[in-house]
């Protein structure tokens, strides 16, 4: 090797760990491995390669371009890759979202071309067979014309429509009749006939010939194709713009994060290469890259995208922060929690994709009408035949009518009334904060009576804080910003959740805590310390009853507060009480409109919560909650839960935490506040995002408007096969002369799909 060839090759290595450049000559670390030595940009990139070689030596493996996938309308069904359902005739779909599946899919690319192709050659043929009957037109194609629409209608049936006659094949050789069935039998009715009245017209009887030629309805097997292929479009369409509003979601986290290295340098790094543990940085105005815990900084965060709470959180140390919400003004450093699939970005996206997939209760009273539908219409069509051929109609008008037959009573409709309501709806519910887990849940929560809440982090936002601070007796002078200064300063070396509503008082009032030593905690009741000569306690009643500081003259007052539903905590200075200070969980902003509205809905709310009375019973009289019982364990919680079902109520419970995880799990829809804990995400039927009890209206109004549409949905695919198939099949003749063409069968039930297919979608702008 020449040298400037050598010094070209050796200019650049590339860091195994991070994917970095390096400058072989820079004096950075290296490692040898297999007798071949590798170059890091910094000493931790080296340290973690040295500790599991293996793991960024190894090939990468390249992502599976198909994936699972199944059907939208059977679940049940699963595919290596694309494919037909084997029951329905469906197309499958993929079972992950995943962000690189950006553009349109391929099913649905492959049948608009099938479509423009089958319109192309069907418009023709669809002219010389009409041509001569429309009003005005004297002309008569010649006999050759004919031969011209086979050939045209040939490469719709067998060409573009291809993938509906292989549906329908599969659903006779499987036993699963569906409405590529009844298509399959249609088209191929009319083609066969026709082919044979072309090439063999001596084998129909004289009454069926016009001027020696047999009438041929090859327009009627390329169009019935054509709108067909048409309504496929329509479907796909629909069902790829759900895909793409997921896919939107996981496009809200950034593609790179800063990572801060053992050496504290900061590099940029995909979020792919993202561990847990890292330390990354997120700079004013940039996306958070990963579900993590802030360790430095402070800044507004813009939550709207999981909460839909459009006003920024301050987030501070030891703040969570979740993948994908904005930062504002200020810098953060975090430590990243969750990454990949584990981000809760993309938990939602395939909790509300696995959501779509299932099936309501109310889908099995379809499946089972399906079930015996397309025999029966088989049939039907078998005895329209018979009846029009004695009846001496004649051998064409029998066999169009029962194609129409066929074709008109296609069950598409009735197929797509439940699974479109159900994803469009899915969907919405996802935008607005609301994650359903199933089907069977969101039709269950349209049918509750009662819903039981828990009061801390339900009713409440779970963070204590403090409300006010009362000087007292001979001290009454000293002012309350020195008070929260000296019981800020004990605070600082206590862990307790009351701590930090003092602590967080004082950071928001910019109240330095004064310097306290000899501090000491006595667990459940408070700390003690001693700020130069003074010697302060901070604490509850038994703490100072140990300490002997009399209280006479702060009971009133403390009663007071108390009974607002407070945590009264006593600070003492120089062994007398110098003052209160009342700690609460602040009820949320738009409780009492919540359970106002729910009342309103006639929807009983009660609380069970294991919180004290006096606390509770405040509570409930500030909300308006007329039942409510506290001091509750979690299995007294799941006992009354489930005295109430068994009186015939249904059920909903909302929780945030552990404590709540048993009766969200027992009640008919569990309803887990998404601030709270992950086993109560995991118990609950229903998750509300960032806490928002307003979102608890919005689930239950979703839950009722994507029931209502579903059962509108089965009404008009009902109601429509209904009244066609006896007009299809010539009920209406004898009366006003009316026969349905095979055509107009085929435009009739495409526009079947269509209204389901658009009555669905009313959902994505339905007000909740």
């Amino acid at each position: 090797m020449e040298p400037s060839e050598k010094s070209v090759r050796q200019a650049t290595a590339t860091d195994p760990v991070c994917g970095m450049q390096v400058d072989p000559e820079a004096g950075k670390p290296t490692a040898e491995v297999g007798g071949e030595t590798y170059h890091f940009c910094c000493a931790g990139c080296a340290d973690k390669f040295v500790a599991d070689p293996d793991r960024f030596l190894r090939p990468v493996e390249e992502p599976a371009v198909d994936g699972p996938h199944t059907c939208p309308m059977h679940p049940e069904v699963v595919n290596d890759g694309p494919g037909s359902c084997p029951l329905c005739g469906m197309a499958l779909e993929p079972m992950e979202i995943r962000l690189e599946d950006e553009g349109e899919p391929a099913e649905l690319v492959e049948m608009r071309c099938r479509w423009v192709v089958a319109l192309l050659f069907s418009i023709p043929v669809l002219v010389l067979a009409m041509g001569p009957h429309l009003p005005g037109i004297d002309w008569h194609p010649p006999r050759w014309t004919d031969y011209v629409q086979a050939l045209l209608a040939t490469v719709v049936v067998f060409g573009a429509g291809l993938p509906l006659l292989t549906r329908g094949g599969e659903s006779l050789r499987r036993g699963h009749w569906n409405m590529f069935t009844l298509i399959s039998l249609g088209v191929l009715a009319a083609w066969v006939y026709s082919v044979v009245a072309l090439v063999a017209p001596g084998v129909f009887p004289p009454s069926v010939r016009a001027g020696g030629a047999v009438p041929v309805y090859f327009e009627a097997a390329a169009v019935i194709v054509t709108l067909v292929l048409l309504g496929q479009v329509l479907e796909l369409k629909a069902r790829a713009r759900t895909g793409a509003a997921l896919r939107s979601l996981l496009a809200l986290a950034p593609p790179t994060a800063r990572r801060l290295d053992a050496d504290g340098v900061e590099r940029e790094v995909p979020v792919d290469g993202i561990e847990v543990g890292d330390r990354l940085r997120v700079r004013p105005g940039e996306k958070v890259p990963v579900d993590g815990v802030v360790e430095e900084g402070q800044s507004h965060v813009d939550e709207s995208m999981v909460t839909g709470e459009a006003i920024p959180v301050l987030r501070a140390k030891g703040d969570r922060v979740t993948g994908g919400t904005l930062n504002g003004t200020g810098g953060l450093v975090l430590r990243a929690e969750r990454v990949g699939r584990d981000t809760l970005l993309a938990r939602i996206v395939r909790m509300v994709a696995e959501a779509q997939r299932t099936r309501a209760p109310i889908q099995r009273q379809a499946d089972r009408v399906a079930s015996w539908f397309v025999p029966a219409v088989v049939v039907v069509a078998a005895l329209t035949f018979a009846v029009w051929l004695f009846a001496g109609a004649g051998l064409p008008v029998a066999l169009v009518n029962a194609v129409a037959v066929l074709i008109i009573a296609c069950p598409c409709a009735l197929g797509l009334a439940t699974p479109m309501s159900i994803m469009v709806g899915m969907g919405r519910g996802a935008g607005t904060g609301v994650l359903i887990r199933d089907a069977e849940a969101l039709e269950a929560l349209a049918g509750i009576d009662t819903l039981v809440v828990d009061k801390t982090g339900t009713l409440t936002a779970g963070r204590p804080e403090l409300r006010r601070i009362e000087p007292l007796g001979a001290t009454s002078a000293e002012d309350r910003d020195e008070l929260l200064a000296l019981a800020a300063g004990l605070e600082l070396g206590s862990e307790h959740p009351l701590a930090a509503a003092v602590l967080s008082s004082a950071r928001r009032q910019a109240i330095e805590p004064r310097p306290v030593g000899e501090f000491r905690s006595f667990t459940g009741e408070g700390v003690t310390g001693r700020s130069g000569d003074r010697p302060l306690a901070l604490g509850n009643r038994r703490l100072m009853e140990r300490l002997e500081v009399d209280l006479t003259a702060a009971e009133e007052r403390a009663e007071t507060l108390r009974a607002r539903g407070g945590t009264v905590v006593y600070l003492a200075i120089d062994g007398r009480a110098a003052g209160l200070l009342e700690i609460g969980d602040p009820i949320k902003e738009n409780a009492g409109h919540v359970v106002a509205d729910l009342r309103r809905r006639g929807i009983r709310v009660i609380m069970l919560t294991g919180d004290g009375a006096r606390t509770a019973e405040a509570v409930a009289e500030r909300l308006g909650i007329a039942t409510f019982e506290a001091e509750l364990t979690p299995a007294a919680k799941l006992e009354r839960l489930t005295a109430l079902q068994s009186a015939g109520a249904r059920v909903a419970m909302a929780g945030d935490g552990i404590n709540d995880a048993p009766a969200l799990a027992r009640a008919d829809v569990g309803i887990a506040m998404g601030d709270g804990t992950d086993v109560a995400m995991e118990s609950a039927a229903v998750t509300v995002l960032g806490g928002d009890l307003g979102a608890i209206g919005r689930a239950i109004n979703l839950s009722r408007a994507t029931v209502t549409n579903i059962r509108q949905n089965l009404f008009l695919a009902f109601v429509y096969n209904a009244l066609s198939v006896p007009i299809a099949a010539g009920l209406l003749y004898p009366f006003f002369g009316w026969l349905l063409s095979p055509m107009l069968a085929s435009a009739a039930m495409s526009l079947s799909s269509v209204s389901v297919i658009g009555n669905a979608l009313r959902l994505r702008v339905a007000r909740l």
